[in-house]
């Protein structure tokens, strides 16, 4: 049996390569021939699957430890494949801190369905166990939360949901299968916006599911056909291409975030850091004993005395941009991006402050990074007269 970082690199063998190309074909072919008109064939039509396709589903059910994998044209189309799956009248309970995108499907598209919902504070078993009723289907949630990065145990989650006859469903984009893998830890169902980390690079957008079992395959795959939201053979070689150096990445996300924490934690124009790498919180805590790292997204707050918008808007090399995960650094107000569909209300409500920003680091030289930081955080700053404490 190989090992992650291996089959990272290789995946599931194919057995279909007659040209001795190192890497899976990319199949464009809508449709395929049958051999007879009886002929029981494996392809039939693009959508209903494809063999570049299949390779990188084969190949992240791998990695997750799960039975079956998906790959869809982003993430919230693996979001509404998997949610699609319950009926109206079902009931669900969902992480009070959830992707925004998450937030808009639940609430103004699955609510049409008569979807019941539940927010509660996953990491609250109590809560969780309050908001079980008789109709409640399913527990969904982030293990590390957007953009705050509060910590949910999986293992405890899971453990309630067995108990309950619930599904588990993790969004495990933060993470990765490399740092986490949640089927392991008791969850039924891992979603991945494989746009992130996965791919890496910021050129292609994807989702991928894996499940632990073949019944919720069949559910799955039933709405990947008849909804139609696939991923196309030239993005999933792209998604393929990016595992291939998921490990490498990582380690390098990893370490720079960690000088990143160091730094702000020694600056006055830094008022709270969100980072489950930390010390001395529940958080780092769960973390430690559930993931093999802590991430490469990194979330603070900025002093009130420092403009974050002038932050934001005089650096150099990290880039003012939605998103996260890739090589390159990015930075966002959450309040005004990624999550300002949220009213003012509700952002206060989950911890969102207009100093609040939310910075995924990338795998730049991290002299290069802190450089662009401390400047920048200059520039933002309003000396007081009283004040003779430089930045750090």
């Amino acid at each position: 049996m190989t090992r992650f970082l291996t089959d990272l690199v290789h995946g599931k063998k194919q057995n279909d390569n007659v040209t001795g190309a190192v890497n899976v074909p990319v199949y464009t072919s809508t449709t395929y021939a049958y051999p007879s008109a009886q002929a029981n064939v494996e392809y039939d039509y693009s959508r209903s699957g494809n063999p570049t396709r299949r390779f990188l589903e084969e190949q992240i059910a791998l990695l997750e430890g799960g039975v079956a994998g998906f790959a869809f044209s982003s993430g919230v189309a693996a979001i509404h494949a998997v949610l699609a799956t319950f009926k109206a009248g079902d009931h669900i309970i969902i992480g009070k801190q959830i992707y925004g995108g998450t937030f808009r499907l639940i609430n103004e598209f699955f609510a049409k369905w008569n979807l019941e919902v539940t927010p509660v504070d996953t990491r609250n078993i109590a809560e969780i166990k309050k908001a079980i009723k008789v109709n409640t289907k399913a527990i969904y949630f982030e293990p590390f939360t957007n953009p705050l990065l509060q910590v949910s145990s999986v293992k405890q989650i899971a453990r309630v949901a067995k108990e309950n006859n619930l599904l588990t469903i993790v969004d495990n984009t933060f993470l990765t299968p490399y740092l986490q893998k949640p089927l392991a830890l008791g969850a039924d169902i891992v979603i991945h916006s494989a746009t992130k980390y996965i791919s890496g690079h910021s050129d292609v957008v994807a989702g991928l599911v894996v499940v632990n079992s073949k019944e919720l395959a069949q559910k799955v795959y039933f709405n990947q056909n008849a909804i139609g939201s696939v991923l196309s053979p030239e993005n999933a070689n792209l998604v393929r291409r990016g595992l291939q150096t998921l490990g490498v990445r990582m380690d390098r996300h990893l370490a720079n975030a960690a000088k990143v924490v160091d730094f702000l934690q020694t600056s006055v124009a830094i008022k709270k850091i969100y980072y489950p790498g930390i010390a001395g919180t529940k958080d780092h805590e769960i973390a430690v004993n559930e993931c093999n790292g802590f991430g490469g997204l990194v979330t603070f707050e900025v002093a009130e005395n420092v403009d974050p918008e002038v932050f934001v808007n005089n650096l150099k090399l990290i880039q003012l941009a939605v998103s996260l995960g890739a090589v390159e650094s990015l930075i966002e107000l959450p309040c005004k991006m990624t999550h300002a569909e949220l009213s003012q209300e509700e952002q206060q409500k989950v911890g969102i402050t207009p100093q609040l920003i939310r910075l995924s680091v990338g795998i730049e030289d991290i002299s290069d990074l802190l450089a662009d930081i401390k400047q920048a955080l200059q520039k933002a700053t309003v000396k007081s007269v009283k004040s003779t404490k430089a930045i750090a």
